[in-house]
């Protein structure tokens, strides 16, 4: 999965994807030290999507958190001008 699909995925969306993602490392971790995992590889793509899709989730928090603040002091300087103007 590349940095695009998980981009266009939503907060909640990505934590479901995270878990998913964690559930199939631990069972690839097992298949790995039971000798019985063919494609090695998968190892590292998994590891890399996970880091990929926590680096993304962070993002969209960080900025929906930005949005919330400006929301919140654009109330606040609103609130001080009805107070200055009713003085």
């Amino acid at each position: 999965m590349n940095a695009e699909d998980l981009k266009a995925k939503s907060i909640d969306e990505l934590v479901k994807l995270i878990i998913d993602l964690r559930k199939e490392q631990f069972n690839i971790r097992f298949q790995k030290a039971q000798g019985a995992l063919e494609n090695t590889s998968q190892v590292r793509k998994n590891r890399r999507t996970i880091a990929r899709a926590k680096t993304i989730l962070n993002q969209k928090r960080m900025e929906d958190q930005a949005a919330q603040d400006n929301k919140k002091s654009a109330s606040e300087k609103s609130s001080d001008k009805k107070k200055a103007s009713g003085k």
